[in-house]
């Protein structure tokens, strides 16, 4: 891979003291002063990269990888080759993951385009009663309402929209494209390209003479340390609010329909759609492509196999997967019989199965 331009290695950071960030243990202290500087995968890592790795199906790759380090757990050291040095973590995903933000700050939040802190753009259009704290950044042509509260050390992205009495945290970063309308958001939330927070929600009531739309008078309240993907969706509730819990993780291209309330520390994957007035528990994680029917309840802990259906309550701490979802067990062992079948038909052209 040719040099990244968009996101440069670091000055450098010794093993010492990233292994002191971290809270991991550097295994031999004569490599305190080896230096890393990016991270890299251990397929081609090279002299300054950090890698880590969670299974022994790494060995072939370790076998001749040149990195400067590799995090992994004690059980793993032994497979490490003697001139790598090694930095022993109980978790080491989330060891790298924090490793990475370090030496690549700039990648954990959407470009920015400005050139100064609490820089406005000429172009930027701020309506002359929204309350902007120091250090905001307002990028090319966005708009900002009347009324809209914006805090300290916040970014607002090109050709964003912020719509009338919108409030916003501090250290917020609102990328290009978005529009934010009828919400509430807390400190340190990231809303990718593109996201759309706070337009009406789908309701509408039969007549004689056909679909009479239902008002939609409520608001999008997110917490703190959201993250929302690029394209997403979340609609404003009909009377009540719809709710993203702190430090929920939602990712491109998800659904949220009005009245949804969803809990702390989820992670939400692409192409989810969630209908009207479903409530999520805490640290629910859910699948790619995952349907939710409106009006249930999914407990705290549940996580959802990708492309399953939820029709109905789902209780806390269960691994549910298929349409209608099933404990994922049940819904695996189906799946083994139906491929069984499968094979067993292909062998037999006239479609009996063996007795």
């Amino acid at each position: 891979m040719e040099q990244n331009v968009f996101f440069l290695p670091h000055e450098g950071l010794k093993l010492a003291e990233l292994a002191e960030f971290l809270g991991a243990e550097l295994v031999n202290s004569d490599h305190s002063d080896v230096v890393v500087s990016s991270v890299a995968p251990l397929n081609r890592a090279r002299a300054g990269d950090l890698c880590y790795i969670l299974s022994r199906r790494s060995r072939d790759e370790l076998a001749t990888c040149e990195a400067s380090a590799v995090i992994c757990d004690k059980a793993l050291a032994d497979l490490v080759p003697e001139h790598i040095p090694v930095i022993l973590s109980s978790n080491p995903h989330a060891a790298f993951a924090m490793a990475g933000g370090l030496l690549y700050p700039a990648a954990l939040r959407p470009v920015v385009f400005s050139s100064g802190e609490g820089e406005i753009a000429p172009s930027a259009v701020i309506d002359p009663s929204a309350k902007l704290e120091k250090g905001v950044i307002v990028e090319p042509m966005a708009v900002i309402g009347p009324h809209a509260e914006i805090g300290e050390g916040t970014r607002i992205g090109a050709h964003s929209l912020i719509g009338p009495g919108v409030k916003i945290g501090r250290d917020c970063s609102i990328a290009a494209g978005a529009s934010v309308l009828c919400a509430l958001i807390g400190n340190g939330v990231i809303i990718h390209n593109g996201v759309r927070i706070g337009q009406d929600g789908f309701g509408y009531a039969p007549g004689p003479r056909g679909m009479i739309k239902i008002v939609q008078i409520g608001r999008v309240i997110i917490q703190d340390k959201v993250e929302i993907g690029a394209n997403t969706t979340i609609d404003r509730g009909a009377m009540d609010d719809t709710v993203i819990g702190e430090g929920t993780k939602i990712d491109n291209q998800v659904q949220i329909g009005h009245n949804v309330q969803i809990g702390r520390h989820c992670a939400i994957v692409a192409q989810v759609g969630i209908a009207g007035s479903t409530k999520i528990g805490n640290g629910v994680q859910i699948g790619g492509q995952v349907g939710i029917k409106g009006h249930v309840t999914i407990g705290d802990g549940v996580q959802i196999a990708a492309k399953s259906g939820i029709m109905t309550d789902l209780p806390a701490g269960g691994q549910y997967g298929g349409v209608p979802a099933r404990p994922l067990k049940d819904y695996l062992r189906e799946a083994a019989q139906q491929v069984s079948k499968s094979k067993l038909r292909g062998r037999n052209p006239g479609g009996k199965e063996n007795d």
